[in-house]
């Protein structure tokens, strides 16, 4: 077993303790960390298997295609990613939840880092084993691509 420095662990498994008792937070931190771990069904366990809609990009393929693309290009790339969450508000109803995520999304390749703010709302809806999401949506607000990145993950 290896014992980690808790400002080395990645910053999934850091979060600011404020959130911890939020509405969703668990559910939310098992979303960013299937895209982390690219582990497309624990992803896809969480969201409603009836409604769950996840807009990535409005003109795209359909979300499980994109999901299952870009997995494999990650993994071609033997990149890394992670995500840094910035800010979290959640409103739990007895129907129907809402959440409003502000995070970092970052990926390593080829030595380099690019780094993507993001805004998500999410729709929660209640299910036999707990709440799944049943809508997100996120938007790129900025990005940080450093010189070389493209070529270098390319390669």
């Amino acid at each position: 077993m290896t014992i980690f420095e808790p400002d080395l662990l990645p910053t999934l498994d850091r979060p600011h303790p404020d959130y911890e008792e939020r509405p969703f937070f668990d559910q939310t931190l098992a979303l960013l960390r299937s895209v982390r771990e690219l582990d497309f069904v624990t992803g896809a366990d969480l969201h409603d298997a009836d409604r769950g809609i996840v807009s990535v990009e409005p003109a795209g393929p359909e979300w499980e295609l994109w999901f299952h693309l870009l997995f494999a290009h990650v993994g071609a790339l033997n990149a890394a990613t992670d995500s840094e969450i910035l800010d979290y508000v959640a409103i739990e109803g007895p129907s129907c939840g809402y959440s409003v995520l502000d995070f970092r999304q970052s990926l390593t390749s080829g030595g380099l880092t690019a780094t993507f703010d993001c805004l998500a709302t999410i729709t929660w809806s209640p299910a036999p084993d707990g709440w799944v999401a049943a809508r997100w949506q996120a938007s790129v607000i900025s990005s940080d691509i450093p010189d070389g990145f493209v070529a270098k993950a390319d390669a």
